[in-house]
């Protein structure tokens, strides 16, 4: 894992790039890369990068980034791993390419130069990648499938400017801070905004499965080469790693029984856990106790010589966000080198301001605060690389909120949808008053919705709704009329298109793998993990796994009111039962109490205090109220607060330039 970071001046500009800009720019990201640097500046010195490298694979001198082929053709960074760099390395080398290193970077090299653009179709791996092509005179931006490592981009001045972190675009002199306003509803919305904005005014990150060119005449390509649910003949790769036309797993439908699917689940897990074990550093695995990461820790036991190192993390004096006893079964049970700390409400106040300078831009989801204690307990334990849960309960339906709200969809939601049009919308009228005199807004957005023709699911984690927004936003606010329901529309209209037969469930599970997992989950996960220079890799995210679990009938997902039920029951035998079986807890930070006790004054002297509310962008009456209501436990505002306090708190320190 590391960082990368570059400038390209186009068009007639007689600028060229400064090399100690390139070091200020990579510096600002050094924690994703502390073991070495490197710059690069095209012949022409109108194209320069800037790199740090975190050492995992080939941990040599001749690792170095950038990296360029032996004639300077082709220049490359990679942040991620290419797992089957290896079985393209023999495919190069009886071809007669010269291999001077043992990095995965060196064969992505030869791999764009054998396939071109497309060459992104033959890696399998995590990756945020950039490449100078000198004979074509361009830059090529690319992110992988799943959206695991992030890279973003803006344009200034006739510049190009792209990283992996949005400060180190902020170090370039033409880069202003500057807030986007229609973003900051988004943001309120889904947590995080949508790709491919950001919180930052004209700065961007590319989309999961999405590859971007650059020419010389600041013409700019941005293409999708990847998508969860296929159309047509769609790459892939197959158990050995190897490129084929499709994936022999997607093939053949009478493979998708229960059975078939058992066997096929265990093989891509195996195999995916195998191929993240790539490494010649240290790795080991978060182990918090449930399902996901007690089978990570089961089938990499199978395929080592020593104990597995687990890191798991708990909460001071609040038990019901523990899961310790659980992390400690598994460890017993696989005899692994296990290792936990324990932490409490100044811990986590104290981390605030680093939390608010590594997420770059507000992600409010409170998991970043355990998750970054657990990273740096692994990392100060000597071990670079862990792999995660991430993914499963999105693409197997592991939550109970989808039952919810599949069972809505199809009762009331439908009954109510069939009503003609007036009267929903005078239903709508007539419920509003209430529901909001009784601060029902989240109850009262289900009949927003159906009476303005949205669709009912927008994703797994929604924070304040349109019906919230029309009293948190102040008058000062300023955004075009582009609701947040935009995102879910063109989300749902993309999967019919793909797969007009999707049922409601398909359609919740694709709509997680445009917003929820690549921009907020996975975001979290690379941001605090590499804020303590630590690796995470995600099994249950290999793309194989993706496509097929894509493919499996939803009636195998959930079955019997048993949410993730082919992949419980693929795992019966590798972990216990009663972990399998347990009731879902999740990974939590309790931020809901630390606002109602110890951080009261500070939420509030932050919120009120904000230059948001002073502005008037944001509402101070209604903040007031929440507050007033939480604290006085009327009502459990926690979540909603917090997306407010990471708002301020970024504002302060990004925006305004103050510090705490």
């Amino acid at each position: 894992m590391c960082g990368i970071c570059g400038v390209l001046n186009y068009g007639n500009t007689a600028e060229t790039v400064d090399a100690s800009l390139l070091t200020r720019m990579s510096d600002s990201i050094a924690h994703r890369g502390p073991d070495d640097s490197g710059t690069f500046i095209a012949p022409n010195r109108k194209v320069g990068f800037g790199f740090r490298r975190l050492s995992i694979v080939d941990l040599s001198p001749a690792g170095h980034q950038p990296m360029q082929t032996a004639d300077g053709a082709v220049t490359i960074m990679l942040n991620g791993e290419i797992y089957n760099h290896l079985v393209l390395r023999k495919e190069f080398e009886a071809k007669g390419c010269r291999y001077r290193s043992r990095s995965d970077t060196e064969t992505i090299l030869y791999t764009y130069q054998q396939y071109g653009v497309e060459f992104v179709h033959k890696l399998l791996g995590m990756f945020a990648i950039a490449i100078w092509d000198e004979q074509k005179q361009r830059l090529m931006l690319v992110r992988d499938r799943i959206g695991i490592k992030p890279i973003y981009y803006t344009i200034a001045n006739g510049k190009f400017i792209f990283g992996s972190e949005i400060k180190a675009l902020l170090q370039h002199p033409d880069v202003h801070r500057e807030m986007d306003e229609e973003a900051l509803s988004h943001y309120l919305t889904f947590l995080i905004p949508p790709a491919p904005y950001t919180l930052f005014k004209n700065i961007f990150k590319l989309e999961a499965g999405h590859r971007l060119v650059v020419d010389m005449s600041g013409n700019i390509r941005k293409e999708q080469y990847w998508d969860p649910v296929a159309i047509g003949d769609q790459p892939s790769i197959d158990f050995e790693g190897r490129p084929v036309s499709k994936s022999a797993l997607l093939d053949d439908p009478a493979l998708l029984t229960e059975e078939s699917c058992i066997r096929t689940i265990r093989t891509l897990l195996k195999q995916s856990i195998k191929d993240r074990m790539m490494s010649d550093v240290p790795f080991g695995v978060f182990l918090s106790g449930g399902i996901d990461s007690s089978t990570n820790v089961a089938l990499m036991a199978e395929l080592m010589d020593r104990p597995v190192d687990t890191f798991s993390v708990g909460v001071k004096d609040l038990e019901k966000y523990n899961e310790l006893g659980y992390a400690r079964q598994i460890a017993k049970q696989f005899k692994t080198n296990h290792r936990e700390v324990i932490i409490d409400q100044k811990d986590a106040f104290e981390f605030l301001p680093k939390l608010i300078y590594h997420q770059d831009e507000p992600l409010a989801d409170p998991v970043c605060i355990p998750l970054y204690f657990v990273s740096k307990l692994a990392r100060d334990n000597g071990t670079i690389v862990v792999q995660v849960g991430e993914g499963s309960d999105e693409q197997f339906a592991g939550y109970q909120w989808m039952l919810r709200e599949l069972r809505f969809y199809n009762t009331l939601w439908r009954m109510y949808g069939a009503l003609p049009g007036f009267a929903k919308k005078g239903l709508y009228k007539g419920a509003s008053w209430g529901f909001e005199r009784r601060h029902s807004y989240f109850s009262l957005e289900y009949i927003r919705k159906a009476a303005e023709g949205n669709e009912l699911f927008w994703g797994g984690a929604i924070n304040f709704t349109e019906t919230h927004k029309k009293f948190l936003l102040g008058k000062r606010h300023h955004h075009s009329q582009n609701p947040s329901s935009v995102y879910a529309e063109q989300w749902h209209k993309e999967i019919l298109r793909r797969d007009p037969r999707a049922d409601y469930l398909k359609r919740m599970i694709y709509l997680e793998f445009k917003q929820r997992l690549p921009e907020l989950l996975l975001m979290r996960v690379d941001k605090v993990t590499m804020a303590t220079s630590v690796e995470a890799r995600v099994p249950f995210l290999d793309h194989r796994m993706v496509e097929y679990s894509m493919r499996i009938p939803m009636r195998m997902k959930i079955k019997n009111g048993e949410p993730k039920y082919i992949l419980k029951k693929a795992v019966e035998g590798i972990i216990p039962n009663n972990i399998i079986y347990r009731k879902k807890q999740g990974f939590a930070a309790p931020v809901t109490e630390w606002i109602r006790n110890e951080w009261s004054s500070f939420t509030r002297e932050r919120l009120l205090g904000s230059q948001l509310v002073t502005d008037g962008i944001l509402n101070r009456e209604f903040i007031e109220s929440m507050m007033k209501r939480h604290l006085t436990s009327t009502a459990n505002n926690g979540q909603y607060l917090w997306n407010l306090l990471n708002l301020t708190l970024w504002h302060r320190q990004w925006i305004e330039g103050k510090s705490w």
